[in-house]
Order: structure tokens, then C-alpha cells, then sequence
């Protein structure tokens, strides 16, 4: 019995994460990033308070911010599949994290509704940022979720490589100052995802995601959203 195919990312994202990441088809040239800083400067930012938070980030030299800010450099690869939301403030780790639970579902433990849910719990609490729309279309829908229910499909994955798209790090070094209003980062995942389905069925693919991430420092990330494009 073939798999079900999972749905494909839309060519359009939604209004907040078009202003702050995307910068309209500027996509294409990699040049993006120049709306994300301009907009991530805008005075009427948000102001947050932070809260306590456990883990480190990796290390390395920061951008040109405050010391509390995340490395720009890139770790090594990690083959833990997905688990709950980590408490990390490290965008990096954070991503390769958000990658699995995007690719990981187990259609016979866990309804439709079920699993829009528990990733819904990844999203970053300031609404203003949060794009869940981008984050929805990377899902199946109620309609493959109950295909897939019916041949028992589940799937794990793994997050071989994760880093900062050059685009973005080159960004940073030209405005190092501008992440300091709302600390989103944009992560690049590189993975392999494995699906199991009724009998003998199995199958694995490559997948490969760039993710909005916010990481205010001594706080836990979250999720921004899913960008409509792989940036290298």
C-alpha cells in the first residue's frame, strides 16, 4: 500500500510573518532579511519580562547584542527523535527540536485534533509574532490524518544538522544590534523522517525546514512560524 503524501508548504505565508522574515519575493534573492531588520527595529516593539530559564546556549561568538544573546555558530548534528517542547535558549537547539515535532506523528495513539494541539504548545506566547498559520500548513490536514489513521501511519524523525542560514548571518553582521527588539532568529533543519504504516509498510525521506525561532534572552524559545522557503 503506498503512503499518504503529506501536504506541501503553501508559496504564501501569512501577514506577520511576511513583515517580519520574509520581505515579500525578495525571497528568492536572499535579501529577506533586510525586512525582518526593519521591522524587528520598529519603536513600538514589544517590551517583555524575562523569566528564569535553565539551559545555556552553545558556544561561541554572539552577534554584536547584548552577551546574552545566542551564538551564531553552528553545533553538531543530533539523532534524538521528538519530544516535548525543550527548555532551551538556544534558537538552534530549539529548531532541531521543532523540526521533529513537525515531523513526528503517530496517527493510532493521537487524533487530528490531538496533535494540532501539542504543537500548538511550541508557539511563542507573544501573539504579535506568532504565525501558526505557517506552522498549520506543514501539517496534514483532518482528511489525510484520517487516511493515514486507517493504514496506522505513524513517523519519526531525526534532526541530522541544524544552523543560521547564511542570509540571516549575514544580516546580523551588517545590523548586529537589530535582533535586540524581538530576538527572532531563522534556523535552517536538515533531517530524515521515517513512517511505518499497516503490515510491512515503511518508507524514509529527507526533509528539510527553515523556522522562525524566538529566543529573548533567559527565557525559553518558541516558535515563530515555517518560512515557505528552504534558506541555505
Amino acid at each position: 500500500m503506498k503512503k499518504p503524501s503529506l501536504p506541501t508548504v503553501s508559496p504564501a505565508t501569512s501577514g506577520v510573518l511576511r513583515r517580519t522574515l520574509l520581505g515579500g519575493a525578495v525571497l528568492l534573492a536572499l535579501t529577506a532579511l533586510a525586512g525582518l531588520l526593519a521591522f524587528l527595529t520598529r519603536d513600538d516593539a514589544p517590551a517583555e519580562k524575562p523569566k528564569p530559564e535553565a539551559s545555556s546556549p552553545h558556544e561561541g561568538s554572539p552577534p554584536a547584542a547584548p552577551s546574552a544573546s545566542p551564538s551564531l555558530t553552528d553545533p553538531g548534528p543530533d539523532r534524538v527523535e521528538a519530544g516535548s517542547r525543550p527548555e532551551t535558549g538556544d534558537p538552534v537547539d530549539f529548531g532541531k527540536a521543532a523540526a521533529r515535532a513537525l515531523w513526528s506523528y503517530d496517527t493510532r495513539s493521537t487524533s487530528h485534533k490531538e496533535h494540532l494541539a501539542e504543537l500548538r504548545t511550541w508557539m511563542t506566547g507573544e501573539s504579535r509574532y506568532a504565525d501558526w498559520a505557517s506552522v498549520k500548513r506543514q501539517l496534514p490536514d483532518a482528511v489525510l490524518w484520517e487516511r493515514m489513521s486507517e493504514n496506522k501511519q505513524r513517523a519519526t524523525a531525526e534532526a541530522a544538522e541544524g544552523r543560521f542560514p547564511q542570509a540571516f548571518k549575514d544580516a546580523m553582521a551588517n545590523e548586529p544590534g537589530a535582533i535586540t527588539e524581538a530576538y527572532v532568529y531563522v534556523v535552517t533543519v536538515h533531517g530524515r523522517q521515517s513512517l511505518t504504516w499497516t503490515g510491512s509498510g515503511a518508507g524514509a525521506e529527507a526533509r528539510s525546514v527553515t523556522l522562525a525561532v524566538q529566543c529573548r534572552p533567559e527565557q525559553p524559545c518558541g516558535l515563530v512560524g515555517v518560512l515557505p522557503q528552504v534558506l541555505p
